[in-house]
Order: structure tokens, then C-alpha cells, then sequence
């Protein structure tokens, strides 16, 4: 009981680090200085580690590894998003019409 206690305290932890960043992300608007590999290699880690997790049946790591899974995915969506409208959106002082 007191190990599952202390995985459950460090995966929120974990979890709460994450959706921090990403709720940042979303309300900023902006990824500047995030890579726009780091939610491909969650993305990726995380599949494998609920694989992995879920074959030794530990449920600790099944729910924190797909919790995390769902961040990544959503961190990726975020950085497409403010990417895509990095591009469409001219620089400041800029008119997007031609003069």
C-alpha cells in the first residue's frame, strides 16, 4: 500500500508538471522554445511504456503512462496549432497586405 502511495504521489507530480506546461502552451498561443520533437518522443515513450506497464500488470504505471500518453497528444495538438498560426499571423508592424 505505502509503495502505490508514493508511484500515485510522483505520478501526479509528474502529471501536474506536464499539464502545466501544456496549459502555458495553449494560453500563450505560442511554442517558442519547444521542440517540435519533444511530444513526438512522448508520444512514442508513452505508448511503449503502457505497453510495457500494462503487460506486468502494474497499475500504477498503466494509469500514469496513458494520463501521460493523453498530455502528449494533447501537447502535440497545441504545438501544430500555434505553429500554424505562427505562420498565417504577420509579424508586428506588418500588413499583411502588399504596398
Amino acid at each position: 500500500m505505502a509503495t502505490d502511495l508514493i508511484g500515485w504521489a510522483a505520478a501526479v507530480a509528474l502529471l501536474a508538471t506536464l499539464g502545466r506546461q501544456i496549459y502555458t502552451q495553449w494560453r500563450s498561443g505560442m511554442s517558442a522554445g519547444v521542440s517540435r520533437w519533444l511530444f513526438a518522443g512522448q508520444l512514442s515513450a508513452s505508448t511503449g511504456f503502457v505497453v510495457y506497464s500494462w503487460l506486468r500488470a502494474s497499475w500504477v504505471f498503466d494509469a500514469t503512462n496513458a494520463l501521460i500518453l493523453v498530455t502528449a497528444l494533447s501537447g502535440q495538438w497545441i504545438y501544430w496549432r500555434n505553429e500554424r498560426e505562427r505562420r498565417r499571423t504577420p509579424p508586428p508592424g506588418r500588413s499583411s497586405a502588399r504596398r
